[in-house]
């Protein structure tokens, strides 16, 4: 698995079509939306409110083109109202979801920091996933390599990576092999899909 962190969604597991692009795809690659009583719609990103979940590629675009052309309205069979912000709500939710795995995951003895400590790791084969921080300098990145049939994180800044680490700031780390890293992995990649630009770039414009 290439550096690109190009993880994709576990195969075997139930699927649902996504309203902005009519793709049938693994849940575990899209968002679930559901309308509240004031008939808003809203991302539930942990998929345990109640109601009918109506799905969406985890990716910014169709997010934005789900809400700005009526598809949730269409796909609820109601008049329903989309938020200007709501793929802004969905990375922050992600965002959220992320740091949390990431810090239980170091609770439990499967996360470490340090540029030390991950190349230790690296080279014993005991990680299973490489994190760097999207911000850090690529030389220093460039001197760590994913993991031979591993997987790559690149979508937190070094403060979002610090707050899982308990620390200020944090560029490297890594995850060894444990019940939540492909957790941690899926929703990374939920999240890189809504952090990317409509060309894909990975940086949003504005």
């Amino acid at each position: 698995m290439g550096r690109g962190g190009a993880h994709k969604p576990r195969p075997d597991g139930p699927e649902r079509k996504c309203i902005a692009t009519g793709d049938v795809q693994p849940k575990n690659g899209l968002v679930r939306f559901v309308v509240g009583p004031d008939r808003v719609v809203f991302p539930d990103v942990a998929e345990k409110l109640p109601g009918r979940g109506m799905y969406v590629a985890a990716d910014r675009a169709a997010v934005e083109k789900a809400a700005s052309k009526g598809l949730f309205s269409r796909a609820a069979k109601e008049k329903v109202t989309a938020p200007d912000d709501l793929a802004d709500q969905v990375e922050r939710l992600l965002l959220k979801r992320v740091i949390d795995l990431i810090s239980l995951a170091r609770k439990g003895g499967l996360a470490i920091a340090g540029y030390e400590k991950v190349k230790d790791s690296l080279q014993k084969e005991d990680a299973e996933v490489l994190v760097q921080a999207l911000d850090g300098s690529g030389r220093g990145k460039s001197k760590l390599s994913t993991p031979h049939y591993g997987s790559y994180i690149g979508c937190l800044t070094a403060d979002e990576l610090g707050q899982a680490f308990g620390r200020q700031t944090v560029i490297h780390a890594a995850l060894t092999s444990g019940g939540l890293t492909q957790r941690v992995v899926e929703e990374a990649q939920r999240l890189k899909g809504m952090r990317q630009s409509i060309d894909g770039t990975g940086h949003r414009e504005g």
